[in-house]
């Protein structure tokens, strides 16, 4: 997430209630990309004329990654501010993202490890912050197949900073 938080929190929670319907109706989980389209359908509202009473007087101001594993394996999306969303391998948005980016193309290949995508991540973003890279100012979260995520802990952080 990159932006206004309010706004970021209003788009995840259309997010949560989109695959929580999903679930409670078809008892499968959501794809990522129709989670993307779920919620770029709720942006794109934005000055229709014809729109649902509940829909934003303002676009958003926030661009949002969307990341998981379903049927079709690793997915990862981008949706901007406008609500378009694109699928992409790697994507780094945000503040020194043009300069993430380029280093994310330079890196990245579709057989890399896990372990080899994070320490590439967290040498990209020890380059372009600003500030020093520690387990206070940075988040990691890893998704794999058969839908475990793990939101990695301070703890786990500062060992995996460690070896970078």
């Amino acid at each position: 997430m990159s932006g206004l938080i309010a706004d970021a929190k209003t788009l995840i929670d259309k997010a949560r209630v989109e695959t929580q319907n999903h679930w409670f109706t078809y008892n499968e989980t959501m794809t990522v990309e129709s989670v993307t389209q779920a919620v770029s359908n709720l942006a794109l509202q934005f000055g229709e004329e014809d729109a649902d009473p509940g829909a934003m007087s303002r676009p958003f101001g926030v661009a949002l990654l969307f990341g998981g594993v379903d049927e079709k394996g690793p997915q990862l999306f981008h949706m901007d501010p406008s609500g378009t969303f694109v699928q992409c391998d790697a994507r780094a948005i945000g503040s020194a993202s043009e300069g993430a980016q380029s280093s994310l193309q330079e890196v990245y290949h579709k057989s890399m490890t896990l372990k080899e995508a994070i320490k590439s991540s967290l040498v990209i973003l020890k380059q372009v912050m600003e500030e020093k890279l520690n387990a206070t100012n940075i988040e990691l979260a890893t998704v794999e197949p058969g839908m475990k995520f793990h939101m990695y802990t301070k703890e786990e952080l500062e060992e995996v900073i460690k070896d970078i």
